[in-house]
């Protein structure tokens, strides 16, 4: 296999991972220009090499714009040099944050506790209730007017439930905030990639403007060519 020789590292790499300097685009070209000055639109890199400074260039940009990198950034940042997509990594609710049980039985009661189940249910059982110590045991059951009992029991299960609850809320929390986190990594991922493609698309227009001047140039010297040799014919 034919290899080349990167100018930026003396190592050798198969050909068909060579990149040329006049094919990156000039933000890439001045940051390694800056590190190597030996380097220019003649050498040679490898794309392992290329992408290493792809990825500093963004880090750049964004302690610039943002500050310090966060692990989320650090993440983003080596997702884009390994062409990697966040989108697949699975979604909170399709992953379990806690597998243990008592948390995963709080959603369970709160769940069933906010839903039209449980008031129906409730209602049926609290009229019931007020309807056999009233009308049945002529009020005299087990649980007279002003139904102290009832109350107690309501009391309790609104003490136990109401920590049940927060215990689901805390969790859910927990799966917006990673939610939050992966859907601020695909905004930022996008940012940077609409960036970098804006860029490619200059170099692309600029360097097809550079041809298209140059390929006149050559015309323009066929045609002084052709006349020079009209005229010399005519002369002659």
């Amino acid at each position: 296999m034919e290899n080349f020789k990167s100018i930026i590292s003396n190592n050798e790499f198969p050909i068909s991972e060579m990149i040329l300097g006049k094919t990156i685009r000039n933000s890439i070209f001045t940051l390694i220009k800056s590190e190597h000055l030996k380097f220019n639109r003649h050498s040679s890199i490898s794309i392992s090499e290329l992408n290493r400074y792809r990825q500093k260039y963004l880090e750049t940009y964004l302690i610039k714009e943002v500050g310090e990198l966060t692990t989320l950034e650090e993440d983003v940042l080596q997702s884009i040099v390994n062409q990697d997509l966040i989108s697949a990594n699975k979604l909170p609710e399709e992953v379990e944050i806690s597998k243990n049980f008592g948390e995963r039985l709080a959603d369970k009661v709160a769940s069933f506790g906010g839903s039209w189940k449980f008031i129906i249910l409730f209602s049926v059982i609290i009229f019931i209730w007020i309807s056999a110590n009233i009308i049945l045991l002529a009020n005299k059951g087990f649980d007279p007017y002003p139904f102290i009992l009832l109350n107690l029991i309501l009391s309790c299960l609104a003490a136990f439930q109401a920590p049940v609850i927060m215990m689901s809320q805390n969790r859910q929390e927990e799966k917006d905030r990673e939610r939050a986190n992966q859907d601020y990594m695909i905004n930022l991922k996008a940012e940077l990639e609409i960036r970098t493609l804006l860029e490619k698309l200059d170099h692309l227009i600029i360097h097809q403007q550079q041809e298209m001047l140059n390929i006149q140039k050559v015309q323009v010297e066929m045609m002084e060519d052709i006349m020079n040799k009209i005229n010399t014919s005519k002369n002659g």
